[in-house]
């Protein structure tokens, strides 16, 4: 893709300015938000999310479209496994309802500033060493098991980074809540309030989903602006989300199984890459032969869908059994 200073700085804006127009909103009206409003600002993020693969079609080609959507569909099954952390999270510090939409969207945000950041450093890393795909596809491996075999119960233990525990040691901090505010005045003096913890906790959970989610797309496309874009567009629906789902978190049993197939996938597509772009010394005297196949962006994004797909039929299937039983 050929793109220039005007096309990232309009983006970049326009997601900016929706955040942000998103935040004051909820700053100033602090609500517990009803499922049709969910569903109305959900399907207006998936429309914009659609929308934006067919631009990319048109002007840039239905390769690029592919591995958008691809890279798109992959960060929003990642960030529905993030959900249940940020449950445990919101039980955790006993946020207030009204109050979680906006911690989330301000966790939104901050995930937003540290994933740019990731993948201008995953970009050049690409760019300079193509072996790294055999780094991002062995990580990929090891962490499909381990997401395959985590435990997603909402009665999970959940404990906060240690940096939490650590900013309550230096600042003095209150146990109540006082809105949204960071910080309050009590007793004369000014203290943190939990909702900075909140904050910390849900940040740097953000930032370790990252380490999975980031090298994922980049299996998917080597364009930092379509990985950019893919978790623009996943992120901004994930508090609309949080609240629909909820509960029903529990019946999709299969979830993380789902996702450990997926992830596995595309480590191993990362793998078979590699083996293309690189040489090895005992394959035609060390020169390059393009000898590893080829996963196409179409077969990708198909294997995604389908993955995704039995994932979810499967869990509804448990779960009609399971209660009708």
């Amino acid at each position: 893709m050929h793109l220039d200073t005007t096309t990232w700085v309009v983006t970049i804006a326009l997601a900016v300015g929706v955040l942000a127009f998103d935040l004051v909103h909820i700053m100033r009206h602090p609500h517990v938000p009803s499922p049709k409003e969910n569903l109305r600002a959900l399907g207006v993020y998936i429309t914009l999310a659609l929308a934006f693969g067919v631009w990319v079609g048109v002007v840039h080609g239905g390769e690029f479209a592919v591995q958008f959507y691809g890279g798109w569909l992959t960060e929003y099954s990642l960030s529905v496994d993030n959900l249940f952390v940020f449950l445990l999270i919101m039980n955790r510090f006993a946020v207030p309802r009204q109050y979680q939409q906006s911690a989330l969207l301000v966790g939104i945000i901050l995930a937003l500033v540290l994933r740019a950041v990731f993948i201008v450093a995953g970009a050049v890393a690409i760019a300079k060493l193509s072996w790294v795909f055999y780094l991002f596809g062995a990580f990929l491996l090891w962490t499909a098991w381990t997401v395959a075999t985590e435990d997603t119960s909402q009665d999970a233990q959940y404990n906060p980074p240690r940096i939490v525990a650590a900013v309550q040691r230096v600042l003095p901090s209150t146990t109540q809540y006082h809105g949204v505010r960071l910080a309050a005045r009590v007793d004369g003096r000014r203290v943190a309030t939990p909702m900075l913890m909140v904050l910390i906790a849900i940040g740097i959970t953000d930032l370790l989903f990252a380490f999975d989610s980031i090298p994922a797309v980049f299996g998917l496309t080597k364009e930092p602006y379509l990985v950019l874009m893919a978790n623009v567009f996943a992120l901004m629906g994930l508090r609309q989300l949080f609240f629909l789902l909820g509960n029903l978190l529990d019946r999709l049993v299969y979830l993380n199984t789902g996702l450990g197939v997926l992830l596995a996938f595309i480590g191993v597509k990362l793998v078979l890459h590699a083996l293309a772009e690189n040489t090895l010394p005992f394959i035609n005297g060390g020169q390059h032969v393009t000898w590893a196949p080829a996963v196409p962006a179409w077969m990708g994004l198909v294997a995604i869908v389908t993955i995704l797909g039995v994932t979810v039929l499967a869990s509804l299937w448990h779960d009609r059994r399971s209660h009708g039983s």
